[in-house]
């Protein structure tokens, strides 16, 4: 039977969700963690695969088993995971039901801070100089107008496609001086949302231009994007289901 977890990480001390020949994964610690308590091999396949220090509020993954699911089974996988990830549900799916396939959206937040502090050490970008948060925000609105992405995606990647569907690309400027830049898509590039930010970064300095942006978009090549944002301030925060994929929980 299969199986969707809700869970969420801080991912400062991880090698990203995927597991990795020479770093430790959040996937690895889950898994390490379910089969243990399920007393069999188990495999756990996520919505999304978050890069080296990404964090994630909500990430799922799904994971089959023939054994029956303990109610203990939240309890006791938390309680052998590290204490920055947390386990918060459990449910069955059918079977087609799939962490990655079925998901409908994924919903990145970006937090950048005007000065340092200690209790966001990690989990936020500390950017001082001026910006023109504006033109950000005038540039963003230009990627609802396009589909393909690969001036924002890692070179190295294996994707058929580099197109994506956004509804949503803003900039939040909090009281406290605080920015988060809110995306949304049905799917993300690998690198996609650190080198987009990175670029609108760039155009809140009068670096780039917005019709530069567009440009580089049109152009379809990494060189010409701006350098990607540091992994601490990017959080994946929300990832979107049918409704009745939740029938059984």
């Amino acid at each position: 039977m299969r199986y969707f977890i809700e869970l969420a990480y801080r991912g400062t001390h991880y090698h990203g969700w995927q597991r990795q020949p020479n770093g430790l994964s959040v996937q690895e610690v889950l898994e390490t963690a379910l089969s243990t308590v399920l007393r069999e091999p188990i495999a756990i396949v996520g919505s999304g695969r978050t890069d080296t220090g990404v964090h994630a509020a909500q990430q799922y993954a799904h994971f089959e088993t023939d054994r029956p699911i303990p109610d203990s089974l939240i309890r006791s996988v938390n309680s052998l995971i590290p204490g920055d990830i947390a386990v918060y549900d459990c449910f069955p799916v059918q079977d087609q039901d799939h962490a990655r396939f079925t998901a409908t959206y994924r919903y990145y937040q970006y937090r950048l801070i005007r000065r340092k502090d200690p209790f966001l050490d990690g989990l936020a970008y500390v950017f001082t100089l001026p910006l023109d948060v504006a033109r950000m925000n005038e540039a963003a609105q230009r990627l609802l107008h396009h589909q393909d992405f690969e001036s924002f995606s890692k070179v190295k990647t294996d994707v058929k496609t580099f197109n994506c569907r956004i509804d949503r690309a803003e900039w939040e400027q909090r009281s406290t001086g605080e920015l988060i830049f809110h995306i949304r898509a049905d799917r993300f590039l690998r690198g996609m949302v650190r080198a987009v930010v990175g670029t609108l970064l760039d155009i809140g300095q009068g670096r780039l231009s917005v019709d530069g942006f567009e440009q580089i978009i049109a152009a379809r090549d990494r060189k010409r994007a701006g350098r990607s944002a540091p992994a601490e301030g990017l959080s994946l925060v929300a990832v979107g289901y049918p409704d009745n994929l939740f029938e059984k929980r």
